[in-house]
């Protein structure tokens, strides 16, 4: 039986910092991202490969106020977006593998999943959305907006205008986890949990409705690698290692870490909210419940075993 690794793609693998995101930018970052996952395969392991939306989907969004302002075209809900991106981010993940698999003669099938994420309308972040979307307006703008669509606002922290916020709960159930872990098993490379998910919730029926949330990414990564028992959840991201002191006298790199001493890091604000902070919540998340190892590296680096920071329970 070959090893599962869950492997979550971090926002640079599609679209950098500096570009606009064209679909020949995505692709060229996506490929060079997807060539080294080959060293996974050939370390015999199964691959899940998660993704982030944050830039597509607010495209997306964009698309649906000018839609409906030149042409009425109806608005789409936050779930449907959400679900329209996991499938041409899906689309063009799946295309590219394959032509990676074919270089490399390697034969694998390669699958999408618009995968559902079960959230709770009792979660706190409910109450107090945080999760900037679509976007800038001007603040009178924003509020007849927010008036006629019954959005919450709130002013961008680098004062670029205001923006739409919605929850960001916390993800409690893959709901299509067995056949990502049949298809998995089977040797399938499989793209799933796109974006965080679709969020979705259970009525008293146990009907399930979508909901005007977003899912984070890597926290959903991490509860989809612990419900597949995969064997290791790998966290892509732009640096080889984690630092400590980060831009700080005394920076420095982190090797293998324990559990523990990841949570004190996190306690003493070693890592930023909306930078590494996240990443080692969702790494501390799948070790903490039963992950064997979380490494949080560049994909670079994935043929070197030694290579990123690795969160372990305990060390040898």
């Amino acid at each position: 039986m070959k090893k599962i690794a869950v492997v979550a793609l971090g926002g640079n693998a599609l679209i950098r910092g500096n570009e606009i995101g064209t679909i020949q930018q995505q692709e060229k970052n996506t490929r060079n991202t997807l060539v080294n996952l080959v060293e996974l395969i050939k370390d015999d392991f199964n691959i899940v490969i998660t993704h982030g939306n944050g830039p597509q989907v607010g495209n997306i969004l964009l698309r649906n106020e000018a839609g409906y302002d030149q042409y009425k075209i109806p608005k789409m809900p936050l779930d449907i977006c959400v679900a329209d991106s996991q499938g041409g981010i899906g689309y063009m993940i799946e295309r590219l593998m394959k032509d990676v698999l074919t270089s490399n003669k390697l034969r694998r099938n390669v699958v999408t999943v618009i995968t559902e994420v079960l959230v709770d309308l009792d979660d706190p972040a409910f109450k107090e959305p945080t999760k900037p979307v679509g976007a800038f307006f001007l603040k009178e703008e924003a509020e007849l907006l927010a008036r006629a669509n019954d959005w919450v606002i709130k002013e961008d922290p680098r004062k670029r205008g205001w923006r739409r916020v919605v929850a960001s709960p916390k993800p409690i159930e893959i709901l299509n986890k067995k056949i990502i872990k049949d298809l998995v098993k089977k040797g399938s490379i499989v793209i799933a949990a796109g974006g965080g998910g679709v969020p979705v919730y259970r009525d008293p029926r146990k009907y399930l409705h979508g909901v005007e949330a977003v899912i984070d990414k890597d926290l959903a990564s991490s509860l989809l690698a612990n419900e597949i028992g995969a064997e290791a959840f790998f966290i892509l991201t732009d640096v080889k290692n984690v630092y400590i002191n980060f831009n700080k006298p005394g920076q420095k790199a982190l090797g293998i870490i324990t559990l523990q001493e990841a949570k004190e890091y996190l306690e003493q604000g070693e890592f930023a909210e909306g930078s590494m902070g996240p990443k080692i919540e969702a790494a501390i998340e799948y070790v903490e419940h039963g992950g064997k190892e979380t490494i949080i590296t560049e994909s670079s680096a994935l043929g070197d075993k030694d290579a990123g920071t690795r969160i372990v329970k305990e060390k040898k």
